[in-house]
């Protein structure tokens, strides 16, 4: 007999969880128990969205799902940011929330809430387990279906008097894993549609991707002679050194390289759901026409059609396809459409100087030549980003964590799973003042667990992307954007971590290997110019350009 804490975590270790994030909470102590007794380790965070977004950037780091703990009512609505991360970023993982006890349920009891409703549109599955014997069985399905097809969240309540009764059941192994493939019809429509084509492009999505599968689809744009253009945030997805990557499409992207995509009469996208981001809000490619061919290779069948008319559509595993593809003779080559793309993003790469004595630019342009090949970079939401996605070239697969959802404060719990799922690589966090401050507390974490990750703030003392958009409609009109910020440095040194202040951009070289040499956590602060805003105009070249908009 065990009780159900003991059965869950026996669970857990036999689908190979090595670790867990997590608040405590009263309403699953025997899980914490069960915990103890596997010896799974458990990383305790200081807030459950942080919690949450450090289990999705463990996927996304591992390759396997994330495991997050949370208690009831306030920990499950928290948790949901990281909730959402993982939907939209299609990122397995699996949030166990603890529950009122199931004598209580629908008399609003205290912390209650209906977890089914709460996330019935943010996972893939919500359910909650009420006998303890079907533990194994929820568990069993909960890692099928977080895997599955589109890989996503899934949502397991646990009530605390489950949790707590025991149970004489056995444990259930895990099934294998569905055998991924594509049939030889299927790679032959894909060759005969990209063979019609006179301007193709490949771009590449999903999650979780692998150096092999990066390296397969360096083969296959090698052997074909194809362009390659990664969807928001999945620049590690091919070397960008390589002259056959074309850049990234997405929020602040080359012009000339959305230009391209508008020009583009075959799009082989796979695993991408070319959503709005990749498409600048469907101006540069529309549902209603979308006036050129799009192969659509995507793991579930219900994506395909959903906004674009496929020919072909193909339901099977992206990452099967590229492996075909790539092993498959070209039906002829676009060498000099690919040269012209890869022209377009080296003029993209030449840094625009931007003002005042420390310039992202040179910043992000130091770290890609200097960080090892790899080094793993974070970041959350914010212009400052914008810097990182125009002029880091990122060299292997699983070296940029960051949330196509546009999450403000991931990077630094990102940064954090990151490096206990690597001691030893690199890793550095982007964050801004206001994207750091939303989840500065895992400083604390990262103190606790001896993740000696390395913080870069750009400091620029404003939210810049809302900032932004409020110059570009309401120019001279500031409200709600300007931030007071603590002294950064100090902060981290109240952790224990090493921590400077950089004022001058010849001082950031020194400061980096400072930070590194510490071994500890460690923030380095950028004092940036107030008229500092994006990669292609200050703040009062905005503000004119809207008034002159305006008349």
């Amino acid at each position: 007999m065990r009780h159900g804490g003991r059965i869950l975590a026996d669970a857990l270790a036999l689908h190979g969880v090595e670790r867990v994030f997590s608040v405590p909470g009263e309403s699953f102590l025997a899980a914490l128990d069960g915990l103890y007794d596997v010896g799974i380790p458990n990383t305790v965070c200081r807030q459950e969205g942080g919690a949450a977004m450090m289990a999705e950037a463990w996927a996304k780091t591992t390759g396997r799902p994330g495991v997050c703990f949370v208690t009831r009512g306030p920990g499950a609505t928290n948790a949901s940011a990281g909730i959402h991360v993982a939907k939209q970023d299609s990122t397995p993982m699996i949030l166990f929330v603890g529950q009122i006890a199931r004598s209580d349920r629908d008399r609003e009891a205290f912390q209650e809430v209906d977890y089914r409703q709460m996330f019935g549109g943010l996972a893939k599955w919500v359910a909650e387990i009420d006998q303890t014997e079907r533990i194994p069985e929820y568990v069993a399905r909960a890692f099928d279906l977080a895997r599955a097809g589109r890989p996503g969240p899934v949502v397991l309540a646990l009530p605390e008097d489950m949790l707590s009764a025991k149970a004489d059941v056995p444990d259930l192994a895990p099934a294998p894993r569905p055998v991924p493939g594509v049939s030889e019809a299927q790679v032959a429509a894909i060759r005969d549609a990209l063979g019609a084509a006179e301007r193709p492009l490949v771009v590449p999505g999903g999650s979780l991707w692998s150096q092999d599968d990066a390296d397969a689809l360096t083969r296959l744009a090698e052997g074909w002679g194809l362009p390659v253009a990664v969807p928001f945030r999945r620049q590690d997805y091919m070397d960008n050194r390589h002259p056959n990557y074309a850049g990234d499409l997405g929020v602040g992207m080359n012009l000339r390289l959305g230009e391209a995509l508008r020009e583009a009469d075959c799009i082989l996208s796979l695993g991408a759901r070319l959503g709005d981001s990749l498409t600048a809000g469907y101006e540069l490619m529309n549902p209603r026409e979308q006036g050129r061919r799009i192969i659509h290779v995507y793991p579930d069948p219900d994506e395909i059609g959903h906004l674009w008319r496929a020919d072909p559509g193909i339901a099977a595993c992206p990452k099967a396809a590229l492996a075909a593809l790539a092993a498959t003779p070209a039906p002829r080559r676009w060498d000099d459409w690919t040269a012209r793309l890869r022209a377009h993003y080296e003029i993209w790469q030449t840094p625009k100087p931007t003002p005042g004595a420390v310039r992202m630019e040179e910043v992000v342009c130091w770290l890609s030549a200097n960080l090892p090949e790899d080094a793993i970079v974070t970041n959350g939401a914010g212009n400052y980003a914008a810097f990182l996605h125009r002029y880091f070239r990122f060299k292997r697969a699983r070296s940029q964590i960051a949330p196509t959802s546009g999450s403000m404060g991931y990077g630094l719990p990102a940064a954090i799973a990151a490096k206990i799922a690597h001691p030893g690589r690199t890793v550095v966090c982007m964050a801004g003042d206001g994207c750091l401050q939303m989840t500065v507390n895992e400083l604390s974490t990262a103190a606790q667990e001896g993740a000696a990750v390395i913080v870069i703030v750009a400091n620029n003392g404003r939210y810049g992307t809302i900032r932004m958009h409020q110059e570009k409609h309401y120019p001279g009109r500031v409200s709600g954007t300007d931030l007071f910020n603590p002294d950064f440095p100090a902060l981290v040194r109240a952790y224990g971590g090493h921590g400077e202040l950089v004022t001058e951009g010849g001082e950031f070289a020194a400061a980096f290997a400072r930070a590194r040499d510490s071994a500890r956590l460690s923030l380095i602060e950028l004092r940036l110019d107030s008229e500092a805003l994006t990669t292609g105009a200050t703040l009062s070249e905005t503000r004119a350009a809207a008034e002159a908009a305006k008349g």
